[in-house]
Protein backbone atom coordinates (compact mmCIF):
# COMPACT_ATOMS: atom_id res chain seq x y z
CA UNK A 1 0.00 0.00 0.00
CA UNK A 2 1.22 3.02 -1.37
CA UNK A 3 -0.78 6.08 -0.15
CA UNK A 4 -0.26 9.18 -1.81
CA UNK A 5 1.50 9.23 -5.37
CA UNK A 6 3.74 11.76 -5.10
CA UNK A 7 4.13 10.39 -1.38
CA UNK A 8 5.56 7.19 -2.61
CA UNK A 9 9.19 7.20 -1.17
CA UNK A 10 8.41 8.94 1.68
CA UNK A 11 5.45 6.36 2.82
CA UNK A 12 7.88 3.78 4.15
CA UNK A 13 8.91 6.37 6.75
CA UNK A 14 5.82 8.52 7.82
CA UNK A 15 4.49 5.69 10.48
CA UNK A 16 2.06 8.41 12.36
CA UNK A 17 -1.60 7.46 10.64
CA UNK A 18 -1.85 11.69 10.47
CA UNK A 19 1.25 11.74 8.55
CA UNK A 20 -0.34 9.33 6.14
CA UNK A 21 -3.59 10.59 5.92
CA UNK A 22 -2.54 14.44 5.54
CA UNK A 23 0.40 12.90 2.99
CA UNK A 24 2.95 15.35 4.78
CA UNK A 25 5.84 14.28 7.31
CA UNK A 26 4.88 15.62 11.12
CA UNK A 27 7.81 14.01 13.00
CA UNK A 28 11.25 12.42 12.82
CA UNK A 29 11.44 8.58 12.43
CA UNK A 30 14.70 6.64 11.98
CA UNK A 31 15.56 3.66 9.85
CA UNK A 32 18.66 1.99 9.79
CA UNK A 33 20.95 -0.70 7.83
CA UNK A 34 24.71 -1.32 7.08
CA UNK A 35 26.81 -0.73 4.28
CA UNK A 36 30.35 -2.60 4.00
CA UNK A 37 31.75 0.55 5.66
CA UNK A 38 29.14 2.63 7.99
CA UNK A 39 26.09 1.95 10.20
CA UNK A 40 23.80 4.36 8.51
CA UNK A 41 20.95 5.90 9.72
CA UNK A 42 18.29 7.56 7.89
CA UNK A 43 16.20 9.94 9.89
CA UNK A 44 13.24 11.52 8.03
CA UNK A 45 12.74 15.23 9.01
CA UNK A 46 9.83 17.25 8.37
CA UNK A 47 9.99 20.13 5.83
CA UNK A 48 6.15 21.78 6.70
CA UNK A 49 6.69 25.00 8.39
CA UNK A 50 4.31 23.72 10.89
CA UNK A 51 6.53 21.40 12.25
CA UNK A 52 9.67 22.87 12.16
CA UNK A 53 10.72 22.51 15.66
CA UNK A 54 10.73 18.52 15.24
CA UNK A 55 12.89 19.17 11.97
CA UNK A 56 15.34 20.74 14.34
CA UNK A 57 15.60 17.87 16.33
CA UNK A 58 16.05 15.28 13.63
CA UNK A 59 18.92 17.67 11.82
CA UNK A 60 20.78 18.20 15.09
CA UNK A 61 21.61 14.26 14.87
CA UNK A 62 22.77 13.80 11.22
CA UNK A 63 26.41 14.30 9.58
CA UNK A 64 25.27 14.74 6.47
CA UNK A 65 21.74 16.24 4.90
CA UNK A 66 20.22 15.31 2.18
CA UNK A 67 18.51 18.42 1.14
CA UNK A 68 15.30 17.92 -1.97
CA UNK A 69 14.57 20.74 -3.70
CA UNK A 70 11.52 20.45 -6.12
CA UNK A 71 12.09 21.12 -9.94
CA UNK A 72 8.09 21.48 -10.87
CA UNK A 73 6.95 25.18 -12.45
CA UNK A 74 6.75 27.24 -9.37
CA UNK A 75 7.64 24.89 -6.34
CA UNK A 76 11.00 25.46 -6.64
CA UNK A 77 10.37 29.45 -6.86
CA UNK A 78 8.19 29.25 -3.63
CA UNK A 79 10.83 27.14 -1.77
CA UNK A 80 13.65 29.53 -2.27
CA UNK A 81 11.86 32.85 -2.08
CA UNK A 82 12.68 34.46 1.12
CA UNK A 83 10.43 33.16 3.73
CA UNK A 84 10.77 29.59 1.63
CA UNK A 85 11.29 26.74 2.98
CA UNK A 86 14.48 25.18 0.88
CA UNK A 87 16.22 28.50 2.55
CA UNK A 88 15.10 27.49 6.30
CA UNK A 89 15.82 23.96 5.72
CA UNK A 90 19.52 24.41 4.36
CA UNK A 91 20.00 27.18 6.74
CA UNK A 92 19.62 25.19 9.90
CA UNK A 93 21.12 21.94 8.80
CA UNK A 94 24.43 24.90 8.58
CA UNK A 95 23.56 25.93 11.86
CA UNK A 96 23.49 23.06 13.68
CA UNK A 97 27.04 21.44 12.27
CA UNK A 98 25.90 19.14 9.84
CA UNK A 99 29.03 19.94 7.40
CA UNK A 100 28.19 17.79 4.59
CA UNK A 101 24.96 18.71 1.82
CA UNK A 102 23.80 16.45 -1.01
CA UNK A 103 21.48 18.53 -3.24
CA UNK A 104 18.37 16.20 -4.83
CA UNK A 105 16.86 17.64 -7.63
CA UNK A 106 13.16 16.05 -7.53
CA UNK A 107 10.33 15.80 -9.83
CA UNK A 108 12.19 16.03 -13.12
CA UNK A 109 9.63 14.42 -14.90
CA UNK A 110 7.55 17.58 -14.45
CA UNK A 111 9.32 20.30 -15.48
CA UNK A 112 8.22 21.60 -18.43
CA UNK A 113 9.72 20.25 -21.10
CA UNK A 114 10.03 16.90 -19.01
CA UNK A 115 13.38 16.22 -17.65
CA UNK A 116 14.79 19.99 -18.76
CA UNK A 117 18.58 20.46 -18.99
CA UNK A 118 18.07 23.81 -18.61
CA UNK A 119 15.84 24.00 -15.69
CA UNK A 120 18.17 21.89 -13.78
CA UNK A 121 21.09 23.87 -14.38
CA UNK A 122 18.84 27.15 -13.20
CA UNK A 123 18.07 25.63 -10.06
CA UNK A 124 22.14 24.33 -9.61
CA UNK A 125 22.95 27.96 -10.17
CA UNK A 126 20.35 29.52 -7.53
CA UNK A 127 20.79 27.13 -5.06
CA UNK A 128 24.63 26.98 -5.50
CA UNK A 129 24.61 31.01 -4.69
CA UNK A 130 22.11 30.47 -1.35
CA UNK A 131 24.42 27.70 0.20
CA UNK A 132 27.37 29.72 -0.25
CA UNK A 133 26.00 32.69 1.44
CA UNK A 134 25.33 30.60 4.24
CA UNK A 135 28.70 29.13 4.71
CA UNK A 136 28.82 25.73 2.22
CA UNK A 137 31.10 25.65 -0.65
CA UNK A 138 29.24 24.68 -3.66
CA UNK A 139 32.26 22.90 -4.48
CA UNK A 140 31.82 19.85 -2.29
CA UNK A 141 28.46 20.01 -2.56
CA UNK A 142 26.60 16.50 -4.93
CA UNK A 143 23.84 17.99 -7.18
CA UNK A 144 21.70 15.40 -8.68
CA UNK A 145 18.42 15.60 -10.75
CA UNK A 146 16.26 12.88 -9.94
CA UNK A 147 12.92 11.94 -9.82
CA UNK A 148 11.55 9.90 -6.53
CA UNK A 149 8.28 8.88 -8.38
CA UNK A 150 10.00 7.57 -11.16
CA UNK A 151 12.90 6.43 -9.74
CA UNK A 152 15.07 8.62 -12.11
CA UNK A 153 19.14 8.81 -11.04
CA UNK A 154 17.84 7.35 -7.51
CA UNK A 155 19.37 3.65 -7.67
CA UNK A 156 20.65 3.39 -11.76
CA UNK A 157 21.53 5.97 -14.04
CA UNK A 158 18.70 7.48 -15.83
CA UNK A 159 18.41 6.82 -19.82
CA UNK A 160 15.60 10.38 -19.46
CA UNK A 161 18.67 12.53 -18.70
CA UNK A 162 21.65 11.40 -20.76
CA UNK A 163 22.51 15.05 -20.89
CA UNK A 164 23.61 14.45 -16.99
CA UNK A 165 26.87 13.90 -16.48
CA UNK A 166 27.12 13.09 -13.33
CA UNK A 167 28.35 14.74 -10.48
CA UNK A 168 31.61 15.50 -8.63
CA UNK A 169 32.72 16.91 -5.59
CA UNK A 170 36.47 18.57 -4.82
CA UNK A 171 37.58 18.46 -0.57
CA UNK A 172 40.46 18.91 1.03
CA UNK A 173 40.70 15.08 1.80
CA UNK A 174 40.04 13.96 -2.07
CA UNK A 175 37.82 14.03 -4.95
CA UNK A 176 34.63 11.71 -5.33
CA UNK A 177 32.22 11.70 -8.50
CA UNK A 178 28.98 9.60 -9.56
CA UNK A 179 25.51 9.58 -11.13
CA UNK A 180 23.10 8.46 -8.70
CA UNK A 181 21.79 9.79 -5.28
CA UNK A 182 22.83 6.76 -3.50
CA UNK A 183 26.40 6.81 -4.86
CA UNK A 184 26.53 10.39 -3.39
CA UNK A 185 24.86 9.24 -0.68
CA UNK A 186 28.02 6.72 0.16
CA UNK A 187 30.61 9.83 0.33
CA UNK A 188 33.32 9.85 2.80
CA UNK A 189 31.72 10.96 6.15
CA UNK A 190 33.22 13.89 7.92
CA UNK A 191 35.74 13.44 10.84
CA UNK A 192 34.91 12.64 14.47
CA UNK A 193 35.08 14.69 17.43
CA UNK A 194 37.38 12.25 20.15
CA UNK A 195 39.69 15.25 22.15
CA UNK A 196 37.05 16.55 24.53
CA UNK A 197 35.04 15.19 27.78
CA UNK A 198 32.16 13.15 26.64
CA UNK A 199 28.60 14.51 25.83
CA UNK A 200 25.60 13.78 24.25
CA UNK A 201 22.40 14.95 24.16
CA UNK A 202 18.87 12.88 24.47
CA UNK A 203 16.22 14.17 21.53
CA UNK A 204 13.81 10.95 23.28
CA UNK A 205 12.94 8.95 26.00
CA UNK A 206 11.97 4.80 25.85
CA UNK A 207 11.40 3.11 29.26
CA UNK A 208 11.51 -0.41 29.05
CA UNK A 209 11.41 -3.09 31.93
CA UNK A 210 15.13 -3.07 32.60
CA UNK A 211 14.69 0.72 32.95
CA UNK A 212 14.52 4.03 30.91
CA UNK A 213 16.79 3.73 27.97
CA UNK A 214 17.44 7.26 26.66
CA UNK A 215 18.40 7.60 23.17
CA UNK A 216 20.63 10.13 21.88
CA UNK A 217 23.44 10.65 19.79
CA UNK A 218 27.45 11.09 21.38
CA UNK A 219 28.84 14.06 20.46
CA UNK A 220 32.13 14.46 21.72
CA UNK A 221 34.28 11.78 23.72
CA UNK A 222 33.03 8.01 24.49
CA UNK A 223 30.68 6.39 25.98
CA UNK A 224 30.36 3.26 27.90
CA UNK A 225 28.54 0.80 30.18
CA UNK A 226 30.29 1.42 33.32
CA UNK A 227 30.64 5.17 32.94
CA UNK A 228 28.91 7.49 35.37
CA UNK A 229 26.81 10.09 33.82
CA UNK A 230 25.28 13.37 34.68
CA UNK A 231 22.17 15.10 32.73
CA UNK A 232 22.21 18.58 32.62
CA UNK A 233 20.61 20.51 33.71
CA UNK A 234 18.15 18.29 35.87
CA UNK A 235 21.63 17.32 37.78
CA UNK A 236 20.82 13.76 37.44
CA UNK A 237 23.58 11.66 37.95
CA UNK A 238 23.65 7.31 37.65
CA UNK A 239 25.29 4.76 36.24
CA UNK A 240 25.47 3.43 32.55
CA UNK A 241 24.43 -0.02 32.42
CA UNK A 242 24.49 -0.76 28.75
CA UNK A 243 25.24 0.54 25.27
CA UNK A 244 23.22 -0.68 22.30
CA UNK A 245 23.27 0.48 18.42
CA UNK A 246 21.33 -1.28 15.88
CA UNK A 247 20.13 -3.96 18.59
CA UNK A 248 23.92 -4.41 19.43
CA UNK A 249 25.66 -3.82 22.64
CA UNK A 250 28.27 -2.04 22.65
CA UNK A 251 31.42 -1.87 24.55
CA UNK A 252 31.93 2.08 23.68
CA UNK A 253 30.05 4.63 21.74
CA UNK A 254 32.03 7.12 19.81
CA UNK A 255 31.14 10.43 18.45
CA UNK A 256 28.23 10.62 15.45
CA UNK A 257 26.81 7.16 16.65
CA UNK A 258 23.44 7.47 17.32
CA UNK A 259 22.24 4.95 20.68
CA UNK A 260 20.15 3.99 23.48
CA UNK A 261 21.68 3.85 26.85
CA UNK A 262 20.03 2.15 29.83
CA UNK A 263 20.31 3.69 32.77
CA UNK A 264 18.92 2.37 36.37
CA UNK A 265 16.35 4.15 38.53
CA UNK A 266 15.79 7.32 36.21
CA UNK A 267 12.51 7.34 35.62
CA UNK A 268 11.16 9.32 32.21
CA UNK A 269 10.26 11.96 34.82
CA UNK A 270 13.57 13.05 35.71
CA UNK A 271 14.99 13.49 32.25
CA UNK A 272 13.77 14.82 29.09
CA UNK A 273 14.60 16.00 25.49
CA UNK A 274 16.87 18.49 25.15
CA UNK A 275 18.89 17.52 28.35
CA UNK A 276 22.66 16.80 27.72
CA UNK A 277 24.76 13.59 29.56
CA UNK A 278 28.59 13.96 30.13
CA UNK A 279 30.88 12.31 32.17
CA UNK A 280 29.96 13.46 35.71
CA UNK A 281 34.00 12.89 36.50
CA UNK A 282 35.32 15.11 33.65
CA UNK A 283 33.68 18.27 32.85
CA UNK A 284 30.11 18.00 33.79
CA UNK A 285 27.74 20.18 31.79
CA UNK A 286 26.07 23.07 34.16
CA UNK A 287 22.80 24.77 33.39
CA UNK A 288 23.49 28.48 31.88
CA UNK A 289 23.17 32.30 31.17
CA UNK A 290 24.66 32.58 27.55
CA UNK A 291 26.65 35.39 25.65
CA UNK A 292 26.46 34.66 22.22
CA UNK A 293 26.88 36.26 18.48
CA UNK A 294 24.29 36.84 16.99
CA UNK A 295 22.73 38.48 13.70
CA UNK A 296 18.94 39.25 13.81
CA UNK A 297 16.24 42.09 14.09
CA UNK A 298 16.13 42.86 17.79
CA UNK A 299 15.95 45.09 20.94
CA UNK A 300 16.74 44.22 24.29
CA UNK A 301 13.73 42.38 26.09
CA UNK A 302 13.32 40.37 22.74
CA UNK A 303 11.86 36.99 24.01
CA UNK A 304 11.98 34.57 20.96
CA UNK A 305 12.56 30.56 20.99
CA UNK A 306 16.30 29.23 21.24
CA UNK A 307 17.16 25.69 19.22
CA UNK A 308 20.09 24.30 20.49
CA UNK A 309 20.95 20.92 19.76
CA UNK A 310 17.31 19.09 20.53
CA UNK A 311 16.28 22.02 23.71
CA UNK A 312 13.53 24.28 22.69
CA UNK A 313 13.68 27.27 25.17
CA UNK A 314 12.28 30.65 25.38
CA UNK A 315 15.12 33.30 26.20
CA UNK A 316 15.32 36.53 26.79
CA UNK A 317 18.16 39.14 25.16
CA UNK A 318 18.51 40.61 28.21
CA UNK A 319 21.02 43.60 26.53
CA UNK A 320 22.90 44.07 23.41
CA UNK A 321 26.57 44.49 24.61
CA UNK A 322 28.21 45.50 20.80
CA UNK A 323 27.45 45.47 17.42
CA UNK A 324 30.25 43.86 15.01
CA UNK A 325 31.43 43.32 11.61
CA UNK A 326 30.01 39.98 10.05
CA UNK A 327 33.10 39.02 7.87
CA UNK A 328 36.08 40.58 10.31
CA UNK A 329 34.63 40.16 13.59
CA UNK A 330 35.63 43.90 14.42
CA UNK A 331 33.77 46.10 16.88
CA UNK A 332 31.54 48.88 15.39
CA UNK A 333 29.47 50.20 17.77
CA UNK A 334 28.92 49.85 22.09
CA UNK A 335 25.29 49.07 23.33
CA UNK A 336 23.20 49.50 19.78
CA UNK A 337 19.54 50.06 20.63
CA UNK A 338 18.58 47.48 17.85
CA UNK A 339 19.63 44.92 15.64
CA UNK A 340 18.07 44.86 11.85
CA UNK A 341 18.22 41.65 9.35
CA UNK A 342 22.23 41.26 8.00
CA UNK A 343 23.34 42.80 11.76
CA UNK A 344 25.74 41.06 13.47
CA UNK A 345 25.87 41.81 17.03
CA UNK A 346 27.66 40.32 20.83
CA UNK A 347 24.50 39.77 22.99
CA UNK A 348 23.85 38.76 26.61
CA UNK A 349 20.88 36.13 26.66
CA UNK A 350 18.97 34.27 29.54
CA UNK A 351 16.95 31.19 29.24
CA UNK A 352 13.41 31.04 30.53
CA UNK A 353 14.08 27.84 31.79
CA UNK A 354 17.70 25.68 32.86
CA UNK A 355 18.89 24.82 29.77
CA UNK A 356 22.62 22.78 29.01
CA UNK A 357 24.61 24.67 26.29
CA UNK A 358 28.43 25.28 26.11
CA UNK A 359 30.60 27.55 24.07
CA UNK A 360 31.24 27.03 20.45
CA UNK A 361 34.93 26.54 20.65
CA UNK A 362 34.68 24.17 23.42
CA UNK A 363 31.58 21.76 22.15
CA UNK A 364 31.17 23.51 18.66
CA UNK A 365 27.45 20.63 18.73
CA UNK A 366 26.22 22.37 22.11
CA UNK A 367 26.88 26.14 21.01
CA UNK A 368 25.16 26.51 17.82
CA UNK A 369 21.95 28.00 17.77
CA UNK A 370 18.99 29.24 15.96
CA UNK A 371 16.44 31.86 16.91
CA UNK A 372 12.91 31.35 15.90
CA UNK A 373 9.86 33.48 16.16
CA UNK A 374 6.99 33.83 13.81
CA UNK A 375 6.92 30.63 12.26
CA UNK A 376 9.86 30.87 10.92
CA UNK A 377 13.72 31.73 11.46
CA UNK A 378 14.78 34.89 12.49
CA UNK A 379 18.69 35.03 13.62
CA UNK A 380 21.45 32.09 13.72
CA UNK A 381 25.16 31.88 15.71
CA UNK A 382 27.25 30.70 18.19
CA UNK A 383 27.69 30.69 21.80
CA UNK A 384 30.96 32.78 22.93
CA UNK A 385 30.32 32.22 26.29
CA UNK A 386 28.76 30.44 28.97
CA UNK A 387 28.39 31.78 32.36
CA UNK A 388 27.73 28.66 34.44
CA UNK A 389 26.38 27.76 37.46
CA UNK A 390 25.91 24.67 39.76
CA UNK A 391 22.65 22.93 40.03
CA UNK A 392 22.86 22.23 43.42
CA UNK A 393 22.01 18.96 45.26
CA UNK A 394 20.97 16.55 42.17
CA UNK A 395 19.45 12.98 42.43
CA UNK A 396 22.36 10.58 42.90
CA UNK A 397 21.34 6.86 42.02
CA UNK A 398 21.92 4.10 43.48
CA UNK A 399 23.90 2.56 40.58
CA UNK A 400 25.86 5.81 40.47
CA UNK A 401 27.00 5.78 44.08
CA UNK A 402 28.29 2.02 44.06
CA UNK A 403 30.31 2.58 40.91
CA UNK A 404 31.69 6.21 42.39
CA UNK A 405 32.99 3.98 45.40
CA UNK A 406 33.96 0.99 43.23
CA UNK A 407 36.24 3.68 41.80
Amino acid sequence: QMGKGSFKYAWVLDKLKAERERGITIDISLWKFETSKYYVTIIDAPGHRDFIKNMITGTSQADCAVLIVAAGVGEFEAGISKNGQTREHALLAYTLGVKQLIVGVNKMDSTEPPYSQKRYEEIVKEVSTYIKKIGYNPDTVAFVPISGWNGDNMLEPSSNMPWFKGWKVTRKDGSASGTTLLEARALPAPGQRHCRASRGFVPQLVSQGIGTVPVGRVETGVLKPGMVVTFAPVNVTTEVKSVEMHHEALAEALPGDNVGFNVKNVSVKDVRRGNVAGDSKNDPPMEAVIILNHPGQISAGYAPVLDCHTAHIACKFAELKEKIDRRSGKKLEDGPKFLKSGDAAIVDMIPGKPMCVESFSDYPPLGRFAVRDMRQTVAVGVIKAVDKKAGGAGKVTKSAQKAQKAK
